[in-house]
């Protein structure tokens, strides 16, 4: 392609609007631009890359024997209802009617649709397993689209379904989705992790998320480099940093003790003079309409996932001011779990073992001493905390990292959710009735180029992997008028072509600085600059990332050219 002829709208500075590098970047180099809070225009150069994204994955998806189907982006409010996804997903969903006041949703995935198919349609264990995917737009009415494509409402995606008879045949599939996803990721250049992940709305028995590092991110990963033990913080678990002072072990009564206007945990631990890791912090939320404590030490903060499954709700909240005062008769930042009777108390395991700490005392401005678990009130034993900075592995005491990461796919055991709710049963080799096993596999096609901008960048621009850059390589003449240049230019552009090498010929009527700094911006792997050298019969190849330069002979230059790009070509390592 002649950049010429080309719509690729560059700017100099960073728009106002973009914070993240990717969002900056992206409308920089003329990938994007806005249409609307979370909704973009691809432009030429994003549509490339997002193509390239898609075949690999087209590909990888082909391999594991998995079927392309395209469903609607337009779905019947019914099929949802079905399942009870439709009052679930809340406002996060697109809602509308047609003419006849029917109603109607965008799909934000079609875990109901494809059920649908599959229901219709297969009879017999003889049919599976199956394995049907699609590439496809997605609709999410989120409530503060942020960092450019990261957070939007309207996206491309990857959804993958499989169906099995029996849970053995869901580890097959569940397998090759991960194998296939680090092949994937692997290709497109991607520096991830996968780790294990909480289900969430989709439900299911077990999922894994597959994130990069990057402080673009809004999820929160723990790891170890030590032992590669690697979790979202949702479902992460560790050895707490020890207590700052150790407990007292007498064996002391509880005593009230006046803290007039402390309602902090760091408040009252000026106060008192006691450590926040001596204090029991009291949370009273209400899940599914019923009262519940959750008791952790002072410096911990609740999981919010973590308490969903150890109360097996389907939504919760804190509870409100008026609530706080009916169930234990104090205000906030006096409340405690002693003499709880009638609430269900859950106790942090970070807590097992403890003696005589801090905790409100249910009476406005004052708080207990020398309260003990187990022995001043009683509760159910669980893990509820976020895993911290300093925290260690469980088993084997390794230091444990909390790094920011984007999201950039998921994969979930659905289990039964979805055939028991819907009705997909099929006849087993005995004859009977018996519902199908199901998994659910996505990637966000976009988060895929984000993450290789937010990895792959300096303040140049990007420097996107071969496999997903929208050009392999640019042709720049330093000088435009040289017809000697323009000459070898087109020459080797052809030959190029021929070789089928991805190429972009900057033939525009500019100075070599110019035409440097908008190869760079767009993150073109390589860039060929024809100069003064020719007339040695050389040229210059210059790497993008490594910004390293080789001169090589024009004759046997798209060889090389082709041979570089090759070498440069990301390999899978699973």
């Amino acid at each position: 392609m002649l950049w010429s002829r080309l719509f690729i709208p560059t700017l100099r500075e960073n728009p106002a609007e973009a914070e993240v590098i990717s969002h900056q970047l992206l409308l920089r180099a003329g990938y994007i631009r806005q249409l609307g809070a979370g909704i973009y225009n691809y432009l030429y150069l994003a549509q490339r890359s997002l193509l390239k994204v898609q075949q690999i994955v087209r590909e990888e998806m082909d391999a594991i024997g998995a079927q392309e189907f395209y469903l609607p982006g337009l779905n019947p409010a019914e099929v949802w209802q079905e399942s009870g996804r439709y009052d679930v997903m809340g406002d996060n969903m697109f809602r509308l009617k047609d003419r006849f006041g029917r109603p109607l949703c965008l799909g934000m995935t079609h875990e109901e649709v494809m059920t649908a198919i599959a229901r219709g349609e297969l009879r017999s264990y003889k049919q599976l397993p199956q394995i049907w995917y699609q590439i496809q737009t997605k609709f999410r009415d989120e409530p503060r689209p942020k960092s450019g494509l990261l957070r939007v409402r309207q996206f491309i995606m990857k959804d993958s379904y499989s169906f099995d008879l029996a849970p053995e045949g869901l580890d097959v599939a569940y397998e090759k989705h991960r194998i296939a996803y680090c092949r994937i990721f692997d290709r497109c250049g991607l520096e991830y992790v996968a780790v294990e992940a909480h289900s969430g709305a989709m439900g299911g028995s077990q999922s894994q998320e597959f994130m990069v590092a990057t402080n673009a991110g809004e999820d929160y990963v723990v790891s170890s480099k030590q032992t590669g033990y690697a979790a979202n913080l949702e479902k992460a678990v560790s050895r707490p940093v020890p207590p700052a002072t150790p407990d007292n072990e007498a064996a002391l009564t509880p005593e009230e003790v006046h803290t007039p206007g402390q309602k902090t945990i760091d408040e009252v631990s000026a106060f008192l003079k006691v450590h926040p890791t001596s204090i029991m912090k009291t949370l009273v939320l209400v899940a599914d309409g019923k009262p519940y404590l959750a008791v952790l030490r002072g410096d911990h903060q609740l999981s919010e996932t973590k308490f969903q499954s150890a109360t097996a709700c389907q939504e919760f909240r804190p509870a409100h001011p008026e609530e706080m005062r009916e169930f234990l008769g104090a205000d906030a930042g006096s409340l405690g779990p002693v003499r709880i009777t009638t609430i269900p108390v859950l106790i942090d395991e970070a807590l097992k073992g403890r003696k005589n700490l801090v905790a409100g005392a249910n009476r406005d401005d004052y708080h207990l001493l020398n309260v003990t678990p187990e022995e001043d009130f009683q509760g159910a034993w669980h893990d509820l905390r976020q895993v911290a900075e300093g925290d260690t592995e469980i088993d084997t005491g390794a230091p444990l990292d909390v790094r920011k990461c984007v999201e950039i796919g998921h994969i979930f055991k659905l289990g039964y959710k979805y055939s028991k709710s819907m009705g997909l049963n099929v006849l087993d080799h005995n004859g009977v009735e018996t519902p199908v096993i199901m998994g659910s596999y996505g990637i966000g096609i976009e988060r895929v180029l984000c993450a290789a901008v937010e990895l792959f960048s300096d303040s140049n621009g990007m420097s996107l992997p071969v496999s997903i850059a929208p050009f392999e390589v640019v042709l720049t003449p330093v000088k435009s008028a040289d017809a000697t240049l323009r000459e070898a230019a087109g020459k080797l552009y052809a030959e190029l072509k021929a070789l089928h090498v991805d190429v972009l010929y900057d033939d525009r009527d500019l100075s070599p600085g110019v035409k440097f700094k908008d190869a760079d911006l767009i993150g073109i792997p390589f860039r060929v600059n024809l100069g003064k050298k020719l007339a040695s019969g050389l040229i210059e190849l210059v790497n993008r990332r490594t910004k390293t330069s080789t001169d090589i002979p024009v004759a046997e230059a798209a060889a090389l050219i082709r041979q570089a790009i090759a070498e440069a070509r990301p390999t899978t390592a699973h």
